[in-house]
């Protein structure tokens, strides 16, 4: 029996495996993470794995490879609902790495045809509309971002936050991740900038108070766990419950 979800609760997959991408579905899952900074995507099986995304009802965004405007084009283009642009710095920065995900006038993404227009020529009110359709968030993870992060959530080109808790804590000075009282403050100042812009915000949130945290500040999705998370998971389940009988 499948399970519709009540919230957007996203799984992160850095693998292309297809088969965990069904069963993800048929247990309920309907948002995707597609990491291709830290993956194993292939252009070629990134083409063919959006596609399947789609087939199933996935809305998939994709954190891309790097903040240019062909890795940004390359994954809109094979059929991305929406990106998560890395290692942004400042709102300078920011202006003009996002022009990438925009059609002008409002950005500098270039026309390709194909599986981002269902294989037709477009009329002229389809830019607009791809425009507003798909979603292009910033990742908050770096000192520069977020000590500039009410500008860039202004940006026109900015259409929600990302915040990278690891690498961001990282960059402050602090070390790992921890979700302590000083991780929280930054995510509060990044879930603000998103609410003050009229904008969502994703937070990755692996943990109950993590997710306590994301919906207690508007978190428009959560993304609730990686593909290896779950895999060690169950396995580790399986062996632990073997070991008991």
């Amino acid at each position: 029996m499948t399970i519709e979800p009540t919230e957007k609760l996203a799984l992160w997959m850095s693998q292309p495996h297809f088969g965990f991408l069904e069963i993800a579905h048929v247990s309920g899952a309907r948002h995707l993470v597609v990491e291709l900074e830290h993956g194993t995507f292939d252009l070629s099986t990134l083409d063919q794995f959006l596609a399947f995304a789609r087939a199933l009802g996935f809305e998939p965004l994709c954190k891309v490879l790097a903040p240019t405007t062909e890795a940004i084009q390359q994954a809109l283009d094979f059929g991305a609902h929406g990106v998560i642009i890395p290692h942004i710095l400042g709102a300078e920065h920011a202006a003009e790495v996002t022009r990438g995900a925009k059609y002008p006038p409002v950005g500098v993404r270039s026309y390709a045809g194909g599986r981002a227009f269902d294989y037709a020529r477009p009329d002229s009110s389809v830019f607009d509309r791809m425009n507003r359709e798909r979603p292009c968030y910033a990742m908050i993870e770096t000192a520069e971002s977020l000590a500039e992060v009410e500008a860039i959530a202004a940006l026109d080109t900015v259409d929600g936050l990302f915040p990278g808790p690891s690498d961001l804590a990282l960059a402050c000075g602090r070390g790992a991740y921890a979700f302590n009282d000083a991780d929280r403050v930054d995510l509060r100042r990044i879930a603000a900038a998103a609410r003050d812009a009229g904008k969502p915000w994703i937070m990755p949130a692996w943990t109950p108070a993590e997710r306590a945290f994301a919906r207690e500040e508007g978190a428009d999705m959560l993304i609730v766990a990686t593909q290896i998370m779950t895999l060690r998971a169950g396995i580790s389940a399986m062996l632990n419950a073997a070991k008991a009988d």
